[in-house]
């Protein structure tokens, strides 16, 4: 290497250093769950001053019903702060010969199976929670000029420093992704559950309640106590549906241990959240019923096909008006 060619090559170096320099900010995108964790990672981050370019959530359709509840406080707490927000959902493109469903809960009974989680599987949240968001962040500007540009777009993940969320961090955090960084900021500020709570509170916001379906395999004895009459009665549907094709669990709990038995229809009878004639009833016409609609939506054509959201909606008008559920959009 000669003397004159060493400046040239500094010149290349630095011009390159400079050139990266100026790129601007890779955008920040929070995967918000609507949670205690998520919630308190969204706190922090805008009191610090940083606040996400984008607070995205995926919506599975069902939702515990306070998580609904709970957006209409969090929502205008992001726009009084100039936060955007977006709620995604699973959007099927073929039906093939059945009814059009957009829900969990409509697939489940569609199919005549189970949450993924209750088989032991993890595919519900891939298909109704990541898949959803990651669609719409193709379509997102700010992403699209970052890729062009060559960089990832920074996704901020809610994992606490709590040894529950050390095991999930411990397997995320092998994953490499061409698109996203990903970041665990509450990790990187030793923030446990409880500090989440503490954190919350602190900013006059009243703590979310857990975020999760009401009919996940992770719900607890206690929290399908507090559940309204009609998702009591769907869980009932959802097992009485799946039923003739479980070999190798018993319900959305799995299987029976000695908090809990495996079918969360054995609990609501148990505990008689439900009349046991209602449970009976429920059992033995409405997976019949729901095959006989299938069979009849299945004849006519797609687009003028009745949505499986249609016939949840007749099941449900066997409880009064004050009591149905407000499904989501």
């Amino acid at each position: 290497m000669t003397r004159l060619q060493m400046p040239s090559q500094t010149m290349r170096t630095t011009t390159r250093v400079r050139d990266y320099l100026a790129l601007p900010r890779p955008p920040v995108v929070l995967a918000y769950g609507i949670g205690v964790d998520s919630t308190a990672l969204l706190v922090e981050l805008e009191a610090r001053g940083e606040a996400p370019d984008l607070v995205l959530a995926a919506d599975t359709g069902v939702e515990n019903p306070l998580t609904y509840e709970y957006l209409d406080i969090i929502r205008p707490w992001m726009a009084a702060r100039g936060i955007p927000f977006e709620i995604v959902r699973y959007q099927p493109r073929r039906f093939k010969h059945w009814p059009p469903y957009y829900s969990l809960l409509e697939m489940c009974l569609t199919n005549a199976t189970l949450p993924s989680k209750s088989l032991g599987g993890s595919s519900c949240s891939l298909k109704y929670k990541k898949a959803p968001q990651d669609a719409f962040l193709k379509t997102w500007q700010p992403a699209i000029d970052a890729w062009a540009r060559g960089q990832k777009v920074t996704r901020l993940i809610g994992f606490d420093a709590g040894k529950r969320d050390t095991i999930r961090y411990t397997h995320a955090a092998k994953i490499v992704d061409p698109l996203y960084e990903y970041r665990y900021p509450l990790r990187e500020w030793g923030m446990d559950r409880e500090a989440c709570e503490k954190r919350i509170a602190a900013a006059g916001l009243p703590v979310p309640p857990k975020s999760s379906c009401w009919f996940c395999i992770g719900m607890t004895p206690d929290e399908v106590r507090t559940l309204p009459v009609w998702c009591l009665r769907l869980i009932v549907l959802v097992e009485a549906r799946a039923a003739p094709r479980l070999h190798t669990v018993e319900g959305l709990w799995r299987n029976s241990t000695r908090a809990r038995p495996g079918r969360m229809t054995d609990f609501i009878r148990h505990e008689r959240l439900l009349p046991a004639d209602d449970i009976d009833q429920i059992t033995r016409e409405a997976p019949l019923d729901l095959i006989r609609f299938q069979d009849v939506a299945a004849s006519i054509p797609v687009a003028e096909r009745p949505t499986m959201r249609s016939w949840i909606e007749r099941f449900n008008a066997a409880i009064p008006p004050s009591e149905r559920p407000k499904l989501a959009a």
